[in-house]
């Protein structure tokens, strides 16, 4: 009987030992707080929004990210924003970001997806098209007091946002006239350089006039719902009763005037994606995942853009300026 015993206990432990001999150990890396360790202006520089900017967008989002218990000490809720905003930041490899929270590179993948498309949620609370008659009032007399444009609701354009090859059969209708991939995003913004409106799911090779012509915004607008409210656009769009373009052709004073008016109008536009790209350079370094989440990372970063604008936050490239 205990030899019997005897040998189960070997076997036991004879299996045990095959089981765990090439069982690579955890590791639990040290994950810094960068609200304690890191300044203002160097937090800035890093994640591209201040510190309370940061706790307010987790605040809006943390129901959703945060793990329900710590067990297997699992990524705070902090740290997941942070990583991900980190990504936008840097536009670097996963690995990068993932060492930078602390992390494997599957787990900043999972994060960086989960949170995207947590802050991408928020899109119609923080990018909306003026509804009410108060707030389209208020965006035409905005207009008109910067730009002396009456009439105007919105400014329409498309930016294209850098992606990698998607690969498969599939793969060139990503490719842009410029020959590289992208995803063709539409957007309207208002005189404060908001996005009042985003489309991001069309890819590169799409034409802007396609996209225009297949969106929500050019029903509403056809259907009257927008009233007598005009949009302004570039060249690639075609002439319509509620959407003007610049003339190509200016013989007039008035024709002249009316071009001079067209073009500090676009110019919002112009700036809004100027602004927008220069505080999440992924999106002009290119998005290196894969083209399913992109969307998610285009638009959670148009929404972030309104945030930042709306809590007054600094332009990124005067961060430098802090230092001095």
């Amino acid at each position: 009987m205990n030899n019997e015993i005897s040998e189960d206990e070997d076997f036991v432990e004879l299996i045990n030992f095959i089981a765990n001999e090439h069982r690579i150990p955890r590791i639990f890396r040290q994950r810094p707080d960068y609200f304690q360790c890191l300044r203002d202006f160097e937090f800035v520089e890093r994640f591209r929004l201040s510190k309370p900017a940061v706790l307010y967008v987790h605040d809006l989002i943390r129901p959703e990210i945060e793990h329900p218990t710590d067990r297997n000490f699992a990524v705070t809720s902090r740290q997941m924003i942070l990583m991900t905003l980190r990504y936008f930041a840097s536009g670097s490899f996963l690995v990068v970001c993932g060492d930078f929270v602390g992390v494997h590179k599957s787990t900043a993948s999972r994060t960086i997806t989960r949170v995207s498309r947590a802050i991408a949620r928020l899109c119609s609370k923080f990018i909306r098209f003026p509804e009410t008659e108060e707030e389209i009032s208020v965006t035409r007399q905005e207009f008109y007091a910067k730009c002396k444009f009456p009439r105007c609701i919105g400014v329409i354009d498309c930016t294209h946002i850098k992606i990698r090859s998607p690969g498969g059969e599939d793969a060139e209708i990503y490719r842009n006239r410029k020959q590289y991939f992208s995803f063709n995003v539409q957007a309207i913004c208002n005189s404060n350089l908001k996005f009042i409106n985003i489309v991001a799911r069309w890819q590169g090779s799409a034409h802007d006039s396609t996209i225009f012509n297949n969106s929500a915004i050019r029903g509403q607008f056809e259907r009257g719902e927008m009233g007598d409210s005009l949009l302004i656009g570039d060249s690639e769009y075609p002439i319509r009763p509620f959407l003007l373009t610049k003339l190509s052709i200016a013989s007039t004073r008035a024709e002249q005037l009316y071009n001079e008016s067209i073009i500090r109008t676009r110019n919002c536009i112009e700036r809004s994606f100027g602004v927008y790209k220069r505080r999440f350079p992924i999106l002009s370094v290119g998005i290196n995942i894969h083209v399913s989440k992109v969307e998610s990372i285009i638009v959670a970063t148009a929404v972030l853009h309104n945030i930042a604008i709306d809590l007054n936050e600094i332009v990124p490239n005067i961060v430098q300026k802090w230092k001095t």
